[in-house]
């Protein structure tokens, strides 16, 4: 049985080491705050490992209790609660394991920091804030890790708070993440209004019920003041409550899980440190509105228009942000856009009902997205931070260990057969065609764009391995002048070229961890978590919308025990399309960044209108920062000079007083000072109150 004790300890432990490090830093000194952090984690690492043992070998049954009631009012109550079920001990174990990878990676990268302990106080943080994200049975627990995770992530993308681009990239973040987290609290007070708890259990034993199948009135088509109206609609707009409440959790997904067009963040948390972009962007915050969307599956499947929606975004974002990747430099940037693309093929499979190919998924992306971003920092490390691969090149002979599990996470990246990557991700393009053969428009676009979306994915990829680690050593063409990334001049004792060099044992070492099970993992759990009952009970799928079944009828064929299914898996892929899109991604790679690098600049200059369109994003970041920002600064200057200067100020304030001066001026002359003014004022007025009362009482 799951200990109520055993889930404390693992949520606590990092909560623990962030307040020693955070709170004492001084005292317990550099080896101190990491020493007591990791330990946190591994703990936490540990029992995560000891509870998903317990349902994986001896069978047992989900848990969920509360811990604490804050309040309970009117039969309304706040309480702190664990759900632990396959679905959050596979999160827990996969969020755990990375953060003490790159907890220990921190210890070469941050080296030389002068935050250090502040450093790892976050990070600790931040992975506390996504346990009571996973482990919550309450959508109250759920908003609280939720809003943790969003507030630990702008700390850590302006952890350098000295560079304003960092400060820039933070406010953004934060700022986006607002607009989806908006969506996402209606989404909650949409539940609490027609449900009357937030207790998950409750809800989605009410998923099926009367009150959460009808419609409410959303727009009356008429506005008016008293007796006057307008009819602005023909009639009143009428809404699923269910597609309300499933739409507005999903835009908090959009936010947190970075899906068109609340995006533009992700790229620009580049600014921050490596060790942060593998821990938000691989394992932790990234994937939480995907988490969240599967966890919800009884509701979602419950609204057809809903999962359209989610179809429709996550297909947008899986092609269209691959392809910005492509005219990326900056060695992270690229690996970012990946990650933006990959979260698009989560976010279809969840819009095709696939939900355990998006977990599947997200689980097996949450290791080899972690390595290539750690690979990267690595990079930058043996380059003395560099991060413009123009300037690379070569480096495979300076830095073995760091090509090696690169070349590994690019493999599992781009779907090679037998590769972590491939299973998840082929499952969830198999699942969208199956979808596509019954669906509408809809189905068919989000079919064909994670399908286009092999070929860019491979193309990008390739590029970036090529051009940082094969080819010309460019960095010996340019004197080196880096930067630190606090953004203070360090030039390491080179005044010329730059000589690479291998990192450190503690930065390689996570990248080798990292890297096996980018191999193995989905060969040896592709089985039980896509076709098994290893999901059962935690993720509901209707039987009309499993995809993730038809796929397997047409992947795995007859194949007997999860060895030779996995086989036969990886077979399946030499028969299909994608297999000749991924490997046209990779010849075109080659060629043109091994063989003849000028290709690069004549398709450039050829097709230079849709280069300048993918290097401006799409016209996103002047949307939100030009369009959404600005246009709110404009508001308000306007409602400063219209509104405060010209009417508060203007006419109640400066107004009221100068009627007030005009009122007192005219009053002033009744006040002459002599005595028979006043007496003969008396008299008149005494004439008219005596008037008044005879005419009142008809005498």
């Amino acid at each position: 049985m799951i200990s109520m004790n055993i889930l404390l300890v693992i949520a606590l432990a990092p909560l623990l080491g962030s307040a020693i490090a955070g709170l004492f830093g001084k005292q317990v000194g550099r080896a101190g705050a990491h020493w007591v952090t990791i330990l946190g984690v591994v703990v936490s690492c540990a029992l995560s490992l000891h509870v998903l043992w317990q349902f994986l070998a001896l069978g047992a049954t989900p848990f969920n209790e509360n811990v604490y009631t804050f309040f309970q009012v009117a039969g309304y109550s706040a309480h702190v609660g664990f759900m632990v079920d396959t679905l959050t001990a596979m999160m827990m174990v996969v969020v755990t394991f990375v953060s003490l990878l790159v907890h220990v990676y921190t210890i070469g990268y941050m080296e030389e920091d002068p935050g250090y302990q502040r450093f790892f106080s976050y990070i600790s943080l931040f992975t506390f804030s996504m346990l009571m994200l996973v482990m919550s049975n309450n959508f109250l627990q759920l908003f609280f890790g939720w809003e943790a995770v969003g507030l630990v992530s702008y700390l850590l993308i302006g952890f350098w708070y000295k560079r304003p681009t960092a400060i820039f990239a933070n406010l953004k973040a934060f700022l986006v993440n607002r607009v989806g987290d908006f969506g996402f609290l209606l989404g909650i007070a949409g539940v609490l209004a027609w449900v009357g708890t937030l207790d998950y259990a409750t809800v989605f034993a009410h998923a099926y019920n009367s009150e959460l199948q009808g419609t409410f009135t959303l727009w009356s088509g008429k506005i008016g003041f008293g007796g006057w109206s307008l009819d602005v609609l023909s009639g009143p707009v009428d809404v699923e409550i269910m597609t309300f409440i499933c739409i507005c959790l999903f835009i908090g997904a959009m936010g947190k899980s970075a899906q068109v067009p609340l995006h533009v963040w992700l790229p620009d948390s580049m600014e921050g440190p490596t060790p942060i972009s593998a821990l938000i962007h691989a394992a932790t915050m990234v994937t939480a509105g995907i988490f969240m969307v599967a966890r919800m599956s009884p509701l979602f499947e419950q609204s057809e228009t809903a999962l359209a929606f989610v179809l429709f975004i996550g297909a947008t974002t899986a092609f269209f942000t691959g392809l910005i990747g492509i005219v990326q430099n900056d060695i992270k940037r690229v690996v970012a856009y990946s990650t933006l693309s990959q979260l698009g093929y989560m976010t279809v499979a969840l819009g095709v009902s696939a939900y355990s190919a998006a977990v599947f998924h997200l689980m097996t992306h949450a290791f080899f997205k972690a390595l290539l971003f750690l690979a990267a920092g690595s990079v930058i490390i043996g380059m003395h931070h560099e991060q413009d691969m123009r300037k690379m090149g070569g480096l495979k002979k300076y830095m073995p260990i760091t090509y090696w599990t690169s070349l590994i996470g690019t493999l599992a990246l781009v779907g090679t057969p037998f590769f972590s990557g491939y299973f998840s991700k082929d499952t969830i393009i198999v699942a969208a065609q199956e979808a596509s053969r019954t669906g509408g428009w809809v189905q068919h676009y989000a079919y064909w764009a994670v399908l286009l979306g092999v070929f860019v994915t491979a193309f990008y990829s390739f590029r970036l391995l090529y051009l940082t680690f094969h080819g010309k050593e460019r960095f010996r063409d340019v004197a080196h002048e880096a930067h630190d990334d606090d953004g203070h001049h360090d030039d390491h004792g080179h005044h010329g070229p730059v000589e690479p060099h291998e990192s450190p044992w503690v930065v390689t070492v996570p990248l080798v961890l990292l890297a096996i099970p980018s191999i193995f993992i989905g060969f040896f759990t592709v089985g039980p978590m896509l076709f098994g009952d290893f999901f059962r009970g935690a993720i509901e799928v209707m039987p009309a919308h499993d995809t993730v079944a038809a796929a397997g009828e047409s992947i795995w064929h007859d194949s007997h025990g999860w060895f030779m299914a996995a086989v036969g898996f990886g077979t399946h892929f030499y028969k299909s399309v994608v297999f000749w899109l991924a490997f046209a991604g990779f010849a075109s790679a080659t060629y043109i960044y091994l063989f003849n690098p000028a290709v690069a600049d004549r398709l450039a200059k050829l097709f230079s209108p849709v280069v300048r369109l993918l290097e401006n994003k799409y016209g996103f970041d002047d949307l939100w920062i030009k369009g959404f920002a600005g246009g709110g600064v404009k508001l308000g200057r306007f409602s400063w000079k219209r509104a405060d200067a010209g009417l508060i100020d203007g006419l109640l304030v400066n107004g009221t007083a100068a009627l007030v001066d005009r009122v007192a001026g005219i009053l002033r002359h009744v006040q002459t000072g002599r005595l028979y003014n006043y007496a003969f004022a008396m008299i008149i007025g005494l004439i008219v109150l005596l008037a008044v009362l005879v005419k009142m009482t008809g005498a």
